[in-house]
């Protein structure tokens, strides 16, 4: 059965209008930066910031008043000069193979629109992953994905990136002191060990936003998640795929979909600017890849455009030499969508073709369709504004 919670009135850690700027998401440096105008003295600067950074991402505390290792009279100041508040959750939505999508609705930005993104956490047996967004609606217009349909209203903070991150765990109790309390922990010790940078919008076209974000969630003394748990999908923004291997170092994700230009043109129209030989010489490049760091390459399965055995074999041939392995995606559909998903059977034969060319090709089990949480489904009311409406 599907339930739908509506305005989590008990989650406390957003406050209404706040205007008060965020320490979440910034970098060791910039945090130390805002403590000095806090008044900070230098000499405490450094263990003051170690401290902070402790509570704000290990502990996940909702208020500096929690922080007892600090002073009353800092604890007090900082209260009335920052914030480490989340994003205000509009709605919980927990599907019947216990996925949760969260509707969530960002501070105000600079010209006071709040707009909205949503989440989605999937639990399974040994693991818990959880897809957060990059953007509030997608740069592309990918054919086949609901998001696409979404023009760009504007790319995330990297506070709104890992507020996403420390709002699940709230959500899902993953905090230590949660876990130390809770008599039965899954088998992994952890609720969310995997993130997915695979929910709204395109995580190249964020790419300093999202560089920070993950450098907080991969941080051993912050969020903690190791680099090989975190993977960036991307539909093919060539230039800064090996740029994202040096300065990101997560795993990687393409979006392929299609095995000749003429196709993924029409699925993935980035193609046209980066086509097929292009994006597959930039995964060639790809710092550190290697066959213990594979890169993944999501194939949604549509029926009658790309579910071919042809099309099979040319994937094959495609990704010759690339350390791989492929995830065929039965289509999720949305209202409006001109496709359907390919016939279970077409989909085995591809998975077999695909598989005895040496290729890992599981095939991603859908989650969340019921409550639209799925692969390629997520899409939010927020719209850009024009300037002559503002």
């Amino acid at each position: 059965m599907t339930t739908v919670i509506d305005r989590m009135a008990e989650a406390p850690r957003y406050i209404p209008n706040d205007l008060r700027p965020s320490l979440v998401g910034l970098s060791r440096q910039a945090l130390a930066d805002a403590l000095a105008r806090a008044g900070v003295p230098e000499k405490h600067r450094r263990m003051r910031m170690r401290q902070i950074w402790h509570w704000i991402y290990h502990k996940g505390v909702m208020s500096f008043a929690e922080m007892t290792d600090i002073s009353k009279e800092l604890r007090a100041r900082l209260e009335e000069t920052f914030s480490i508040t989340r994003p205000e959750v509009v709605t919980e939505q927990i599907s019947s193979d216990g996925t949760r999508k969260w509707l969530l609705r960002l501070a105000p930005d600079e010209r006071g629109q709040r707009h909205e993104i949503e989440t989605v956490y999937i639990p399974e047996e040994d693991r818990g992953t959880l897809c957060i967004s990059s953007q509030v609606g997608c740069t592309l217009t990918c054919s086949f994905c609901h998001t696409g349909t979404q023009r760009l209203v504007r790319n995330l903070t990297a506070e709104e990136i890992a507020g996403q991150i420390m709002l699940a765990r709230d959500r899902v109790e993953d905090w230590p002191d949660d876990l130390e309390a809770n008599p039965k922990p899954p088998a992994s010790g952890r609720y969310i060990t995997n993130v997915v940078l695979m929910g709204m919008g395109e995580p190249l076209y964020n790419f300093d936003h999202v560089k920070t974000a993950m450098e907080i969630a991969s941080d051993g003394e912050g969020l903690s998640l190791s680099k090989r748990r975190i993977t960036l999908s991307t539909s093919g923004v060539v230039p800064e795929i090996v740029r994202a291997g040096d300065e990101i170092g997560t795993m990687l994700a393409i979006s392929l979909h299609g095995t000749t230009d003429e196709i993924r043109n029409k699925l993935v129209p980035l193609n046209k600017k980066y086509p097929i030989a292009e994006l597959l010489a930039a995964c060639r490049a790809y710092p550190g890849l290697s066959n213990a760091r594979r890169i993944t390459f999501e194939y949604v399965m549509l029926k009658g455009v790309n579910d071919t055995p042809e099309d099979a074999k040319r994937l094959v041939k495609l990704l010759a030499g690339i350390p791989a392995k492929i995830n065929l995606i039965p289509f999720n559909p949305w209202p409006g969508t001109q496709y359907e998903c390919s016939d279970w059977d077409t989909i085995e034969t591809f998975a077999e073709i695909i598989n005895k060319a040496g290729y890992a090709s599981p095939v991603r089990t859908p989650r969340g369709r019921d409550i639209m949480a799925a692969c390629g489904q997520l899409k939010s009311e927020s719209q850009k504004v024009r300037a002559r409406e503002r």
